[in-house]
Order: structure tokens, then sequence, then C-alpha cells
């Protein structure tokens, strides 16, 4: 994968999670509106989050069962408990994980915990990683490669 492609997509996850931990506590009446008042007011234009905008239509898309995932491998610990900047970060990556196979499981983690790192607190990285790792392990698929 190129330099600027990872870059790129790099830029997408941020603004993603970004827009998912946002929808996540208001959200709103009109997606398409939404999304492209959040856009408007991106430092970069529109289009250079074109995976981010796939991601997050996506997620949305699947939240139900994505969320249904989370509340079956977050042992001990209760749903509504989960920070909504984590909960933003999983949904994203368990899209990815399930709903992406032209991304290495491997990758999606990685890229959770580096949002994580940047965006949550200290502890947030371990509670992500058992969580995606334990997903990881019931996809069936080699987690190093896209299929």
């Amino acid at each position: 994968m190129s330099k600027n492609l990872f870059a790129a997509r790099r830029l997408g996850r941020v603004a993603a999670m970004q827009y998912l931990f946002a929808w996540s506590m208001n959200t709103p009446a009109n997606l398409a509106n939404d999304l492209e008042l959040f856009f408007s007011e991106m430092p970069e234009p529109r289009e250079t989050y074109a995976f981010g905008e796939e991601l997050i239509h996506g997620v949305i898309a699947h939240c139900a069962d994505i969320d249904a995932d989370i509340k079956g491998l977050a042992h001990n610990w209760e749903f509504e408990r989960i920070a909504k900047v984590d909960l933003a970060i999983l949904r994203l990556a368990i899209f990815e994980m399930k709903f992406r196979t032209d991304i290495p499981p491997v990758v999606s983690i990685n890229e959770a915990i580096d949002l994580s790192k940047q965006f949550s607190n200290a502890d947030s990285k371990r509670f992500i990683n058992g969580i995606l790792d334990r997903l990881k392990d019931s996809l069936g698929r080699d987690a190093r490669k896209a299929t």
C-alpha cells in the first residue's frame, strides 16, 4: 500500500471515528445533510475523506449487529458503560473486520489502538485490543491477509 493511500485511509478513519462519536450522542434526522455539514467543516475537501465516509455509512448500516458483537465480546462490562469515544472506535474497527475483507483484521486492530491512544485514555487501548482480539479469533480467516 502506498504511503499516500495509507495517509488518506488514516485521515478517513479519524474523520469517521469523530463523526460516529457525535452520531452516537445525537442521531441526526437527515444523515445526508448532517454529513454535508460535518465534511464542510473539515480542513480538507470532502473527497479526501471518501474512505471515511464509506466507513461511516457501513457502521451505521450494520450498527445493530456490531453492537451485538460488542455486547457479546465485552466480558464483564456493561455496554452502556463503554466510553462513547471507545464505542466509536470499536464500531469502526468491527465494521472493517467483518465487512471489509480487503483490509486485514490486524490492520483494523492496529488502527483502532492508534485511535484510542490519540483520542481516549491510557486504559482504553487494552480494553479495545481485548475485544478486537477476541473477534479476530472468531472470524475464520487469516488475520494478516486481505481476501
